[in-house]
């Protein structure tokens, strides 16, 4: 019997790439998917996609964040974009950060993987991505880790680790690892703007360009 993983897939390409390699591991799939009132639904839509596409089972769940706090969440706060991006890495943390959101999402993906006996918890943050989120970092990542070694059923038994096989690599080498895994990029979605086509300006457009860039591909959605 195949060992069973949980993967947080967003819709976004490192979700996509982390469900694709945790599949290439022989892993049975199940996918978690947040409906957090984010700004649109456009990687929602990208995740049942590519959860099809893995062959893996999708569940969306709905949470309210009814404080707001960010500007992906807060219609009334602007999402950064040009030269407002290179004041904010200049020092601080931009307004597009959710406030623990990885905390939320990796708590309620840990249910599930109670639940259904899961053996792995996949994550696909990493270090240059997400405008320095403090949930986004190893440490953060590793503290969490034993957060289910010490606080779940599972975790004592020593049946079930987090993985985030991303937080190490840079866009560059996650965009050629997604092409060596056959990951359908056409069919991800990283722009924070729920517009037609990618709006080329909030960090997640820029850090998506500047990763195909460098790696000497086209992005499909940029045409």
């Amino acid at each position: 019997m195949k060992p069973k993983a949980v993967i947080l897939l967003s819709g976004g390409l490192d979700s996509a790439v982390t469900l694709f390699f945790a599949k290439s591991l022989g892993y049975e799939l199940f996918c978690i998917n947040f409906d957090y009132g984010q700004r649109h639904a456009r990687e929602m839509a990208s995740a049942s996609i590519l959860a099809r596409k893995a062959g893996a089972v999708l569940k969306t769940v709905k949470v309210d964040f009814p404080w707001k706090g960010s500007s992906l969440i807060d219609k009334g706060l602007k999402i950064p974009t040009g030269r407002k991006i290179d004041k904010i890495k200049k020092g601080g943390i931009p307004s597009t950060y959710v406030p623990a959101r990885n905390t939320v999402f990796l708590s309620l993906a840990a249910s599930f993987a109670e639940v259904i006996g899961a053996d792995s918890i996949f994550i696909g943050a990493h270090f240059e991505d997400s405008s320095g989120y403090p949930d986004c970092r190893k440490v953060y990542l590793e503290a969490f880790e034993k957060v289910l070694k010490t606080g779940t059923k599972r975790g004592i038994d020593g049946r079930l680790k987090l993985e985030f096989p991303l937080i190490d690599i840079s866009k560059k080498d996650i965009i050629r690892l997604g092409k060596r895994l056959s990951v359908p990029f056409e069919y991800t979605w990283s722009c924070y703007k729920g517009a037609r086509r990618p709006c080329m300006e909030c960090d997640s457009c820029v850090l998506r360009a500047k990763g195909f860039s460098q790696a000497g591909m086209p992005d499909p959605l940029v045409k």
